[in-house]
């Protein structure tokens, strides 16, 4: 299997190896293909035959003295060529017994190559360039290989200790010194590390840089494009012949060499996760949407700062009406499913409790209030609570907010509700939830039902009763349907209920405060 060790290439360019201090004493000089010096140098080879590139493999920086060319201005050129053929880096000629100044031959050629070729003026021993070079490029693989295993062994430990996904992202970001994304092959975020005003940089200018990173042909270890020497390295994610995602590294200011192996073993490390895990890439975009909409729904986080991240999950953002909505009892799966049949646009989060949170981003000429309720129509066995739709993304929070109150308001399952339940739909029952930490209120509920919660036996059935009661406006039948007595029946238990509680439930008063007590008892179990 080929890795990205087989692909290594040193951290040194032509340009930096005429900046070292041994090969500034050879006053050296560009003369052709200076628009070439941050090719890579993989190698130093001395060599005077016409037919170098032969015993080159690509990458090489040739240093000759031109002995065996002088005179001949076909081997001069066809030199060049062979060194072209070859790959090689650039052409380094030592000036004095055989070319007292740059042959014009050589020159030429290898501008039209664009080869790199430097002349040195003063006298030189190549074997000194050679140990010296040679010598760096060797610490630095070998630098490159020990930050490759250092990543590789801290991630598998991470991956045996059962780490998230995000633990494993911060310590690439630790290692990289730089902003990390993943994505879907859709260039949707999925996750980031790093430096928060970093990566908020990057979510920033998100559709600009994904456009740059992969509008490339992928480089020589499949894990890179044309923006390589820039920093913006990726890694491509997948197994089993399929992809799903990639990684990239944004910004990667070490070499070229070293990001591309930290880019690979961050990629296995991702692939062993998701396989031994469980997980999906859908899996990661509920946990980045999830993510989102906590830190929405929080408000630690402005709105203003979480809209990058918004946009580069995928979300529509510019001129939309956004629609706040927190279901119960549904599946995210299902919900997702529901959106992208409609063909609607939105995030889909679980939280807590059974509650999944939605936040749909429609045009601004949907009308908001069918799509909403097509959306619920599409449900069974759930409650959709929604808040007033927003047109300002900064409002988001505030609406992600109502609508969980609104779901909170249903918990205890009020009759009678439409398929869409909105702020004025819970009424008394939403004040309550407001209300339920208040310790005059839990006073208030505790004493009014002090009859019924002393006794965990029959005072449980005749709370339910009671309930049923209240919320259907005292209505006798339907409470006795509902509990699947006969009236008779039903007549002895409110007897029980009014003996217990010390109150007539027949006067509206009476009954109003038992029921704001139930309420609020309900609201604190809750």
């Amino acid at each position: 299997m080929t890795t990205a060790l087989d692909h290594l290439e040193p951290a040194l360019s032509v340009r930096q190896v005429l900046t070292l201090e041994r090969v500034l004493a050879g006053e050296p000089e560009v003369v052709a293909g200076a628009a070439q010096l941050d090719r890579a140098v993989r190698w130093v080879h001395v060599a005077e035959a016409a037919d170098v590139g032969v015993m080159l493999s690509g990458g090489e920086m040739v240093l000759t003295t031109g002995v065996l060319l002088a005179g001949d201005e076909g081997a001069q050129a066809e030199y060049i060529q062979s060194l072209h053929r070859a790959e090689a880096a650039a052409v380094v000629l030592g000036l004095g017994r055989a070319f007292p100044a740059p042959p014009d031959v050589m020159r030429r050629a290898a501008e039209r190559c664009g080869l790199p070729m430097v002349v040195l003026h003063r006298p030189f021993p190549f074997a000194e360039l050679t140990e010296e070079v040679q010598s760096r490029l060797v610490r630095r693989k070998f630098a490159a290989v020990s930050l490759s295993e250092a990543v590789r062994t801290s991630l598998t430990g991470l991956i045996t200790a059962g780490a998230p996904l995000q633990r494993l992202l911060d310590e690439v970001a630790r290692h990289s010194a730089c902003p990390v994304v993943v994505t879907n092959l859709a260039h949707r975020v999925l996750a980031t590390a790093g430096e928060r005003p970093a990566v908020d940089d990057v979510l920033r200018d998100w559709e600009r840089i994904a456009r740059q990173a992969w509008g490339h042909r992928p480089g020589p270890s499949g894990t890179g494009g044309g923006t390589e020497g820039d920093g913006w390295i990726r890694a491509e994610l997948g197994g089993r012949g399929e992809r799903w995602g990639q990684i990239l590294l944004c910004g990667y200011r070490g070499d070229t060499a070293s990001g591309r192996l930290l880019a690979d073993r961050a990629a296995e490390a991702l692939v062993l996760h998701r396989m031994l895990g469980g997980t999906s890439a859908h899996t990661w975009e509920e946990q980045s949407a999830q993510s989102l909409l906590t830190d929405l729904v929080s408000g630690v986080v402005p709105a203003r700062q979480l809209l990058p991240r918004a946009r580069a999950a995928g979300l529509p953002v510019n001129r939309r009406t956004f629609v706040p909505l927190v279901v119960r009892d549904g599946d995210p799966a299902e919900l997702d499913r529901v959106l992208r049949l409609l063909g609607l646009s939105g995030l889909v989060a679980e939280f807590a409790d059974g509650v999944t949170a939605v936040l749909l981003s429609l045009a601004r000429d949907q009308d908001a209030a069918v799509l909403t309720a097509n959306f619920a129509a599409r449900l069974t066995d759930t409650v959709v609570a929604a808040a007033d739709p927003r047109t300002a993304w900064d409002d988001v929070p505030a609406g992600m907010r109502e609508a969980r109150h609104v779901a909170d308001a249903v918990a205890s399952g009020a009759l009678d509700l439409p398929s869409v339940v909105r702020l004025k739909d819970v009424h008394l029952r939403g004040l309550i939830r407001l209300l339920r930490d208040n310790p005059d209120v839990q006073s208030f509920a505790e004493r009014e039902l002090d009859g019924l919660l002393c006794d965990s036996g029959s005072g449980e059935g005749l709370l339910a009763v009671l309930r049923t009661y209240l919320a259907t406006g005292r209505n006798k039948s339907r409470t006795a349907q509902l509990h699947h007595v006969s009236r008779p029946a039903l007549y002895r238990r409110l007897e029980a209920i009014q003996g217990r509680l010390g109150v007539d439930l027949d006067d509206f008063e009476q009954a109003a405060s038992v029921h704001i007590a139930l309420l609020a008892h309900d609201a604190q179990q809750s």
